[in-house]
Formats: C-alpha cells, structure tokens, sequence
C-alpha cells in the first residue's frame, strides 16, 4: 500500500492518483489538515508520498501536525522506506534530514524548466527525463542539501529544484502532479494574479507534461518495488 499524506484540500495526488488507480495500486490518503492523524508505525506501508501545501515548514506554532509529520518522516529515512515528496513535501524531508528551508531566491508560480545535475542524471528516478519541457512550479521556498543528500536538479531562479537523501528518499520542489482543476484552485485560494496565461499554458504543454509525470511516477513506482 502507497500512502499519501495531504496537508490541505485543494493539493491532493492529482495525476499521481490517476496514475496509481490505473495500474490497480493501493493507496490510502491522510489529510492532516482536516485533523487525520499518521499512522504509528510503516508496517504493510510500500512508499509514503507527501504532498504540498502553503505552509512553511517551521510554523508549527500555526500548524502543530508539523512537528508530528516531522518525526514520521525521520522514521520513515530510518526504515528506508521509499518516499517521494512534492514541494512542501521535499521541503519537509530536508528538514527531517537535517538541513535548512529558506525563501526561495525566486518565488516561481508558472511554468519552468529544470536541468538534472551529474547525479540527477544518473538517478534512476530520472531516467528517460527530457530537461526542455515545462514543469509546473508555485512556491516561494527552497531546500537546502543535507549531508546525506544529492542535488538532482537546478535551476537559474531556484537551484534546489530535486535532491535524493539516502537511497531512495525523494523530493521534487517543483509540482508534476498538477491537473487543470488544481491550477483553477489554487489561483482561486493562493490569489495568482496570472491565472489564464497559466491556463493557457497548461493546455499548450498538457502533452508534454504529463509524458514527464508519468516517466517520473513509473521510474519512483520500479524505486519502490525494488
């Protein structure tokens, strides 16, 4: 069983969902911010998948499930257990390993390309990765590398764009999981002020991107199976 951890309605799995169903995957999703709990231990649990959200990841004055998620993904690094985590999600596995989350040099909402690093290229989360197309992005945060981490992907706003911490602990600063529906959403709640150009782009690069996705989501599902 996938598990997949929500912090806030409208950033769910999206294609990732899609993507599981299809290939007759379990998962089981918890919402942390509707008040759902973490389970107390991995066991029967395949990979975790944290999810974004608008929170920083040190406001648990704000949002106290932090502190506890927190302690789950070190347990989660311990257990090696696969993990992939998306914008927040990333953020939030490089503080559990150790490092700092800062703003971000850029805030990026829109469409941006990343470049694989020596060992993103190398990574098999990344195989078959084509670095020219645009992959959908809205934060204003950034990883630091822990110690035991790899960067995987840069970029010129935003150097942290991807990094691995151990052998099979992922995250992604940068959202693959996006349909038209999330972007309509989060324009609505997190005020983007380009909400049709957006849109538009969404639709001329949906081909494209969702290839990318689902190159991803296959290589992560091979890493989890191993």
């Amino acid at each position: 069983m996938f598990l997949i951890v929500k912090h806030i309605d409208i950033e769910g799995p999206g294609t990732f969902g899609d993507f599981l169903n299809e290939r007759g995957i379990p998962f089981t999703t918890i919402e942390l911010g509707a008040g759902q709990k973490l389970p107390a231990n991995l066991d029967g649990i395949k990979a975790v998948v944290v999810l974004g959200g608008p929170m920083n990841v040190d406001e648990e004055h704000l949002h106290p499930f932090l502190k506890a998620e927190n302690a789950f993904i070190q347990r989660v690094l311990r257990e090696e257990v696969p993990y992939l985590g998306i914008c927040l999600g990333s953020q939030l596995l490089a503080k559990a390993a150790g490092a700092k989350v800062v703003k971000s040099p850029v805030k990026e909402i829109g469409w941006y390309t990343v470049t694989l690093t020596a060992h993103g290229k190398e990574d098999p989360l990344f195989d078959g990765f084509l670095e020219d197309g645009p992959i959908y992005h809205w934060h204003g945060d950034m990883f630091h590398i822990p110690a035991n981490g790899r960067l995987l992907a840069t970029a010129g706003g935003c150097p942290h764009q991807a990094l691995r911490v151990g052998k099979n602990a992922y995250g992604l600063q940068f959202h693959v999981e996006v349909t038209d529906r999330s972007i309509r959403e989060w324009c609505d709640e997190y005020k983007g002020d380009n909400a049709r150009s957006m849109m538009d782009d969404y639709w001329k690069y949906k081909a494209a991107f969702d290839r990318q996705a689902r190159t991803l989501y296959g290589n992560f599902l091979e890493i989890a199976h191993a």
